[in-house]
């Protein structure tokens, strides 16, 4: 359809062709990446279980990412290991153990964020095209206790949050981290009403959810009652709402799309949607606010600019695994991401919309006060979570449906990475319920379309030669329509890069790799030869975005006379 916009029969304008080869240049470099396996070792009570350095945790959580993969290490062409507390190269002396290949080990600390932070990397690494197949590790070999210093004799990373929230209210002897976390919900209290209880029901709700999680540190419920009466670490926080401290590991394998299809892993692919990193803001420390000490600013600059580049609506969202280090953060973070208007968190508590049957479950896992916290494989952990939940294989703790999956995690002194994710390919059974709508039945309102024959001939080109198709287009072409009958709009998806093709009518829950918007009449002029993909193009008739080397394929589909 659109070869006449590079072809030889006609010259563009120069400023046209630089136009065109930018807009191309822009979108192809937007490459999709996706999780294709993850491991994750049982976490541990620290020094509990016997050979279990962080050597083990990685071949242990590396393994089974490879498994899940159907990959060899050998596969791998480059390596991001994440944790904090440790020798340098220690990244290398894990994954050596895998396997002796070469390949590039870059080594990531970012406090309590560091698993995702590596996992990061990986999808940019990705992303900018250096390699197809990456693999992600984290792990975390932790001492028993509260986290402390470990260097005195240099400048403490976090000493510039600890001095505003001292300015607020005050120091005491308990552990520094309660304390931020503690006084945030102190702050939140006074200003929103919200009370004790909401903080130990979401501390229930965890400790509940990790009963059926085999590989959570604890799976033991507790009553509100009992999480109340714990022993008080730092008021509002007793012991039973903080995570402990954790050994263990978890480890994916992140592939581009063309890796994913070279290797027929379409089956076990989950697309990270978006994923972006945030760290302090001035308001973290003008603003004398232990709120905004914890995080709460950076975890909402991530999650809007996640939200708008994947192009989803919060109450898409089905499944949350987001970082509770505290029963208090888990409230906060509610209103950051924006699940929740800002001092509404209690709301959501009180209505149950964290929990199964609610708006989200938040968590499943048991998220980090019982599942466990070793440092550098959190934000991994949270990865395999997600991934699993959308490829329906949790078991009794499954959310059923989801499709859309959220990821948060966050390490003070600051960094936090948001993500969403989504199962990567529709299964066959899905593809078959989408193709056998009444969408393609005459006297529908799709057949009202004056582009309806154009799309009738595309569903028959595909039954005849729909393999054929997929293989040489492998793209998702999305018809935004104008000026239909009685002026209504109707959108198209033509899909030739799921199985055998198929033609959707309606809006869909699907990701496009072109998108035409023009009036009925001119598409269906365009796609039958009547009109001049030049003049269409340069008159404003069409408008394209996405890939534009896919849109140029688009001829592929036209009727052979059409084509030009």
């Amino acid at each position: 359809m659109l070869s006449a916009l590079v072809g030889r029969s006609f010259a563009i304008q120069p400023i046209y062709k630089e136009i065109v080869k930018y807009a191309a240049s822009m979108v192809l470099s937007e490459n999709r990446v996706y999780v294709c396996g993850v491991g994750m070792t049982k976490f541990e009570k620290p020094g509990k279980k016997e050979d279990f350095d962080y050597p083990q945790m990685v071949v242990e959580a590396g393994t089974q990412a490879l498994d899940n993969s159907g990959l060899a290490y050998k596969d791998i062409q480059q390596a991001v290991v994440g944790y904090v507390y440790g020798e340098s190269t220690s990244g290398q002396r894990a994954l050596y153990e895998l396997g002796l290949t070469g390949i590039p080990i870059y080594n990531v600390n970012n406090n309590c964020a560091t698993g995702s932070s590596a996992l990061i990397l990986a999808k940019q690494i990705i992303q900018g095209g250096l390699s197809d197949c990456v693999m992600v590790v984290g792990f975390e070999k932790m001492e028993k206790g509260s986290l402390g210093v470990k260097f005195s004799d240099r400048a403490i990373p976090v000493e510039k949050h600890i001095e505003v929230m001292g300015d607020v209210a005050g120091l005491s002897a308990a552990p520094m981290t309660t304390q931020i976390f503690g006084n945030a919900g102190r702050e939140h209290m006074q200003r929103y009403g919200t009370t004790k209880l909401h903080f130990a029901k979401i501390a229930e709700k965890n400790h509940r959810h990790s009963v059926h999680n085999s590989l959570s540190q604890f799976r033991k419920e507790y009553t509100l009652d009992e999480i109340l009466n714990s022993t008080m670490i730092h008021d509002p926080l007793t012991k039973l709402q903080c995570c402990p401290t954790s050994d263990g590991g978890a480890a994916a394998v992140v592939c581009s799309e063309k890796f994913v299809r070279e290797r027929g892993l379409e089956d076990r692919a989950v697309e990270i949607l978006a994923m972006e990193m945030a760290t302090d803001l001035p308001s973290t420390f003008q603003e004398k606010s232990c709120i905004k000490v914890a995080g709460y600013d950076m975890t909402k600059r991530a999650a809007n600019a996640v939200f708008r580049t994947a192009g989803i609506d919060r109450k898409d969202v089905d499944v949350v695994e987001l970082h509770d280090c505290f029963s208090v953060n888990e409230l906060l973070t509610y209103e950051a991401l924006g699940l929740c208007s800002e001092g509404k968190g209690g709301e959501l508590v009180d209505r149950g919309d964290n929990t199964y049957g609610g708006a989200y479950v938040v968590n499943p896992s048991g998220g980090l006060i019982s599942k466990g916290h070793p440092l550098g494989a959190t934000g991994l952990a949270q990865c395999t979570e997600i991934y699993n939940q959308l490829l329906g294989k949790c078991g009794k703790r499954q959310v059923v449906g989801a499709k859309i999956g959220l990821q948060h995690n966050l390490g003070l002194g600051g960094a936090v990475v948001v993500a969403l994710y989504k199962r990567g390919f529709p299964t066959n059974g899905l593809r078959s319920q989408l193709v056998l709508t009444s969408a393609s039945k005459e006297g529908s309102e799709e057949s009202k379309f004056k582009s309806y024959s154009v799309f009738q001939d595309v569903r028959k080109r595909l039954a005849a030669e729909g393999d054929a198709l997929v293989k040489k287009l492998k793209a998702v072409y999305c018809f935004k329509l104008a000026g239909g009958p009685g002026g209504k709009s109707g959108t198209w998806y033509v899909d030739v890069k799921n199985g055998n093709g198929a033609v959707y009518f309606g809006e869909k829950d699907m990701k496009a790799d072109v998108t035409f918007k023009m009036k009925d009449d001119d598409c269906f002029s365009l796609m039958t030869g009547k009109l001049n993909p030049q003049m269409a193009f340069m008159q404003g008739k069409v408008k394209i975005t996405g890939n534009i080397g896919l849109a140029l394929k688009l001829k592929e589909l036209q009727p052979p006379k059409a084509k030009l």
